[in-house]
């Protein structure tokens, strides 16, 4: 594995589930390196592919578990949707989102008869034969189809589970079409955040616990890309993906030992 510190990083993106905290648990350590990032002065963005909730309840969860958040510090799949939307001027939607997610998409028309648009974000246990064939018959009409993200699988406390991946490939495969993922792993997602600290992708590291999502998109964005061993990390998963992290570490708390350079040591 590379150990090697990070060159010329200015700033940091760190990804939240599997990275900071476990099933809601924080990893040991964690809170006490995003306080010295604060400390320091060190640009970040907390980034996800959260899509259960909205930006606000998304930073109320982080202080609730400890994290300290500045204004302007999270970044999400939700917020990436949100500003596509905008930025290609579609206001007609069917979002298929949690509650509270939905509330970050109340400026849009909702249309359930046909919508330029499908949204489609985590439900859990609500996907049913039933709404991916009414998915479906929106795709053949022409709407397009969005993926907050399209992650294949997460770190649950029984282990890996198929993730919002599974449903929008079998959507994109009925329909014939490829669905525009805003989140994680596209490299716009990371783009988009690097601008947001002013910082170009070369000087940026990303952390993150999934080799593919996190690591493999964050490189092809042109950050490095630095793996933990938490979450849904597994050894296995890394070897067959054939994607090779700039560095590895146990754990996040690792990181200012790292990065003594960065982080003043």
């Amino acid at each position: 594995m590379k150990q090697e510190q990070v060159v010329d990083a200015e700033g940091l993106l760190f990804d939240l589930d599997g990275v900071l905290y476990v099933e809601g648990t924080p990893v040991p350590g964690a809170i006490e390196v995003m306080k010295l990032v604060i400390e320091r002065d060190i640009p970040f963005r907390y980034i996800t592919n959260t899509s259960t909730r909205s930006l606000a309840g998304l930073q109320q969860q982080l202080l609730d578990r400890g994290l300290p958040v500045p204004e302007g510090s999270v970044f999400s799949a939700i917020s990436a949707a949100v500003q596509w939307l905008d930025d290609h001027g579609v206001q007609r939607i069917c979002p298929v989102l949690a509650e509270d997610a939905c509330r970050d998409f109340d400026r849009f028309e909702l249309d359930e008869s046909r919508p330029e648009a499908i949204v489609v974000g985590d439900i859990g246990e609500d996907w049913n034969y039933a709404l991916l064939n009414r998915l479906f018959g929106y795709l053949q009409q022409g709407a397009q189809l969005i993926a907050v993200h399209r992650n294949r699988y997460w770190q649950t406390g029984r282990g890996l589970q198929p993730d919002l991946g599974l449903f929008v490939a079998g959507l994109e495969y009925a329909a014939g079409i490829e669905a525009t993922v805003v989140g994680k792993p596209a490299p716009d997602f990371f783009r988009k955040a690097c601008a947001g600290l002013g910082i170009e992708p070369p000087h940026v590291a990303l952390v993150g616990d999934d080799i593919e999502s996190d690591i493999g998109g964050a490189q092809r964005a042109g950050l490095a890309g630095i793996l933990v061993h938490t979450g849904k990390y597994r050894r296995d998963l890394v070897e067959a993906s054939g994607i090779v992290p700039d560095c590895e570490i146990g754990s996040v708390a690792e990181l200012p030992t790292l990065m003594s350079g960065l982080f003043g040591g």
